[in-house]
């Protein structure tokens, strides 16, 4: 990867010391979230794999800053980021969210002649799936409703209203971001997709996850796991076997090991 001069500290969290060899994996958070929810990641995956935990604005450490409510956008910035890296074996993991944003991210890669190892999508219909919904437009109430449904939220912080309401900005700018995004008939990227849902999620369908195979012209592999939106919570062990199958796969395949 070639430098633009962006400030990646912005952007990257690290927590977890990497080899000088190691492959890259990228996280992408969910609507709300923050790079912190792949802390234990990093801690199971390093050193031998330098995770890259994304942190978008309006949230912690960054809580100061208003929220990017384009995708586009969001994916523009991460991508220019991205792209002052030195060159690893790369695998993008997005969930929720995350997962399309981390497809537009390997899209604009490519264009850029940076293309990823591998995308694993996570707990996310296809881009090109279509569901109207307009959480973002709800009052605070209403978006508190949806993320209970989700349970996307630590119960500890569902419990304390006063600092949920706190977080509100983000989320609804999240949700505007990723509900206003309108995915162009025929977008593919070159990497293989691997998806992970979970089967018993309340917002992706085993068939609107699987219409991502739609979305690539490489391989497609599609896991699905017992459990709901967050899944992986309950089963981190596999999601990281899935994780490290795609990152070994780069390093014995060095014509695939494109940072």
């Amino acid at each position: 990867m070639t430098s633009t001069g962006s400030d990646t500290s912005i952007w990257i969290r690290r927590y977890g010391k990497s080899a000088p060899a190691a492959s890259r994996l990228v996280c992408f958070p969910h609507a709300g979230g923050s790079a912190s929810y792949f802390h234990p990641v990093a801690m199971r995956l390093a050193p031998r794999v330098d995770v890259l935990s994304l942190q978008y604005p309006a949230r912690q450490d960054r809580r100061g800053e208003p929220p990017v409510d384009s995708i586009g956008e969001c994916a523009d910035r991460i991508s220019e980021a991205l792209r002052t890296l030195p060159a690893r074996p790369t695998v993008l993991f997005g969930h929720s969210m995350g997962a399309v944003l981390a497809f537009e991210v390997a899209i604009r890669l490519e264009r850029e002649g940076d293309p990823s190892g591998a995308l694993i999508a996570s707990g996310r219909q296809a881009p090109g799936v279509s569901h109207s919904r307009s959480v973002h437009l709800r009052d605070d109430d209403g978006i508190i409703k949806e993320i209970r449904l989700l349970n996307g939220t630590s119960s500890a912080l569902l419990a304390d209203d006063e600092i949920l309401r706190m977080t509100l900005p983000a989320i609804r700018g999240d949700y505007r971001a990723i509900e206003t995004y309108t995915c162009p008939p025929g977008r593919t990227v070159r990497c293989p997709i691997t998806v992970l849902v979970g089967d018993n999620d309340p917002r992706t369908t085993i068939t609107d996850a699987e219409a991502w195979r739609e979305h690539t012209t490489a391989g497609f592999r599609m896991r699905i796991f017992p459990g709901g939106h967050f899944y992986l919570a309950d089963h981190l062990a596999a999601v990281l076997a899935e994780m490290s199958t795609e990152l070994e796969r780069l390093l014995l395949a060095p014509s695939h090991s494109v940072g």
